[in-house]
């Protein structure tokens, strides 16, 4: 259980071990990090959303750039000013239903991030009072509309799915579109964080440089990422500057405070401060 690795002693490397996201959304993040001389600040490695947090709460990492439902489970530092968030659409994240969502009972989610998971959830028990079953699964969309009610696809597999023709037989929500037009609010699913005494307040200014870099060589992103992840230049591009939101505000920081209260519905979570830095507004 990670509750228990919560009590090994902390680890700090020379340079901190950061678990990152092999999703096309945190490439921006960390290009700086595999294209500069910031490289050298880090020992940067890459995994699944979940694995990133059992292994910063084991100790294998140092920082990850973690689903917020995770910093909240198990009390991490995080710092304020970059993650992943959305202010409406995200594309990225798909609800798929082959019955109506006010009937849903079963849900097949992909378990690769928890904090969609639990959005799921959430939105469901909001809106309709749903108390659905979460059925772990792979991103087979077929396979997991065989196996439950409805399915829950994230990541660089939901951007190969066309929302568009999918509606055509069944329901389909976007989660980020769903919670803002709820709440009109911003969704935050992923924020740097770490063990207590992992995160120090210099850190920040690291993934804020990381992510500059990025952000002004979109082109070189989109160039190398997208065809080996076969999304259309064109998806890549709308996706990176439209959909997704790297640069946190006041206001982000607000829609995940809220977001996390709904879910102490669900878990025993906490409402966090930030490490360091204040967060633009």
């Amino acid at each position: 259980m990670l509750h228990s690795n919560l009590k090994q002693p902390i680890v700090i490397h020379k340079s901190p071990v950061v678990s990152a996201v092999s999703y096309l959304n945190t490439v921006p993040l960390v290009w700086g990090f595999e294209k500069t001389s910031l490289g050298q600040l880090v020992n940067l490695e890459y995994a699944l959303p979940s694995a990133c947090a059992d292994r910063v709460c084991s100790g294998q990492a140092d920082l990850g750039i973690l689903p917020v439902v995770e910093i909240a489970r198990h009390g991490l530092d995080w710092l304020p000013s970059t993650g992943i968030a959305c202010r409406g659409p995200v594309r990225s994240i798909l609800l798929v239903s082959k019955v109506s969502m006010s009937r849903i009972q079963t849900l097949a989610a992909d378990v690769g991030s928890r904090t969609s998971v639990m959005l799921a959830r959430v939105l469901l028990a909001e809106r309709f009072g749903c108390e659905v079953t979460i059925k772990p699964a792979r991103a087979d969309l077929g396979q997991m509309l065989s196996d439950a009610d409805a399915a829950l696809i994230i990541g660089d597999p939901a951007l190969l799915l066309d929302p568009v023709a999918l509606s055509l037989e069944y329901e389909v929500w976007d989660l980020g579109e769903q919670w803002w037009n709820y709440t009109g609010l911003p969704m935050v699913f992923a924020l740097w964080a770490g063990r207590k005494g992992a995160v120090e307040s210099r850190q920040d200014e690291w993934f804020r440089a990381s992510l500059a870099f990025g952000l002004s060589h979109l082109d070189d992103i989109l160039e190398e990422e997208c065809p080996k992840r076969q999304v259309p230049r064109d998806l890549g591009y709308a996706y990176l500057t439209r959909h997704i939101a790297y640069e946190l505000a006041a206001r982000d920081l607000e829609g995940m405070q809220a977001y996390l209260k709904l879910a102490a519905a669900f878990d025993n979570l906490r409402v966090l401060s930030p490490v360091a830095g204040n967060v633009a507004v």
